[in-house]
C-alpha cells in the first residue's frame, strides 16, 4: 500500500524557479501553501503575540511564491492565492510597525447550546451497517465532504481527495468488506504529490491527515441526520477501484465510509471514564 511513497522520499524541499514552473499544479499549490505557512504565517503570528516587529526579510519568500503563481498563470481568485495575499498584507503592516487587528477573523463565541450539540453529536454517533433505500441528496453529501476538508492537516498540504460512489451505479465494486454495501460510498484518498512540499514529514502524519478528515466526515454525517460506518479495504478492493476509475499512481486509497439513512439502532458502545485512561497527569 505504501510503495508509492518511496519515489517521493528524496524530493528536494526547495526548488529553482524553473522547477517551480515545471511541476504539476497540485504539487505547486501544495508547495505554495507550505512555504507561506512555514516561512511567514507562523512567524507573523509569533510577532503579533510577542508584540514585536516582523523582520521584513521574512516576507520575501511568500512574495516570491506569489510571483511564481502569477507567472504560472494560475487564477487570482483561487483560495490558496487569496490566503497568501491576505497573510502578506497583514504581515507587511506588522513589519512596518502598523497596528494589526485580527478580531474581524475571530470565530463567533461558542455558546452553551453549541457545546451541548457538539458533544451530543460526538457521544451519539454510532457505526450503522444497514440502510434504507432512501436516496441521499448530493447537497448533503457535499456538506459532509466539506467537513472532511476542514479537518486539521499537517503543514496545510491539503492532500485529501474523494471518490463518491453510489452503490446502485457501481454494484458490488466494494465487494469484500465485512458488511452488505451501503447506498453511498465515500472513498478517502490522498494526492501524494502534495507531500513533495515537505518530504521530511513522517508517514505517521500522512495517516493522521486522512484519519482526521474521515472523523470529521463521520461526525458531519450524524449531524445531518444520516448514519455511516468507517471501513477499510481488502487488496482486491483497492485494485478494483484503481482499475475502474483509472487512478494514477500518485493517488493513494486510504479508507472509506458507507453512509445513508440507517435502519439500525445499535446499543451504545460503552467507554471507560477518562480517569481510567490517563496514564500521567502532572
Amino acid at each position: 500500500m505504501w510503495d508509492i511513497l518511496e519515489k517521493y522520499e528524496k524530493a528536494p524541499l526547495a526548488l529553482s524557479d524553473e522547477e517551480y514552473l515545471a511541476v504539476s499544479d497540485a504539487e505547486f499549490c501544495a508547495r505554495f501553501r507550505e512555504r507561506v505557512h512555514h516561512t511567514l504565517e507562523i512567524q507573523f503570528y509569533h510577532a503579533l503575540h510577542t508584540n514585536s516587529r516582523l523582520d521584513p526579510g521574512q516576507i520575501r519568500t511568500a512574495e516570491h511564491m506569489c510571483e511564481l503563481w502569477d507567472r504560472r498563470g494560475l487564477p487570482a481568485d483561487h483560495h490558496d492565492y487569496r490566503y497568501a495575499r491576505n497573510i502578506l498584507a497583514l504581515a507587511r503592516d506588522c513589519a512596518e510597525g502598523k497596528p494589526v487587528d485580527l478580531t474581524p477573523y475571530a470565530p463567533p463565541a461558542i455558546t452553551d447550546a453549541d457545546r451541548e450539540a457538539f458533544f451530543r453529536v460526538v457521544h451519539d454517533r454510532r457505526s450503522v451497517r444497514a440502510f434504507s433505500e432512501k436516496e441521499v441528496p448530493d447537497e448533503l453529501i457535499n456538506k459532509v465532504l466539506d467537513a472532511g476538508l476542514w479537518a486539521a492537516h499537517a503543514c496545510n498540504l491539503q492532500s485529501v481527495r474523494y471518490l463518491v460512489i453510489r452503490e446502485k451505479n457501481e454494484p458490488w465494486l466494494f465487494r469484500g468488506s465485512d458488511i452488505p454495501p451501503g447506498p453511498v460510498h465515500i472513498a478517502v484518498l490522498q494526492d501524494e504529490r502534495c507531500y513533495l512540499a515537505n518530504t521530511v514529514m513522517s508517514l505517521k502524519n500522512r495517516i493522521l491527515d486522512a484519519g482526521a478528515a474521515t472523523t470529521n466526515i463521520l461526525l458531519a454525517i450524524h449531524a445531518h441526520g444520516l448514519d455511516g460506518v468507517w471501513l477499510t479495504y481488502t487488496g482486491q478492493m483497492i485494485d478494483n477501484l484503481r482499475r475502474r476509475f483509472e487512478l494514477p499512481d500518485y493517488i493513494r486509497i486510504v479508507d472509506f465510509i458507507d453512509m445513508g439513512y440507517g435502519v439500525q439502532t445499535p446499543f451504545p458502545p460503552q467507554r471507560p471514564d477518562v480517569a481510567e485512561r490517563v496514564l500521567v497527569r502532572v
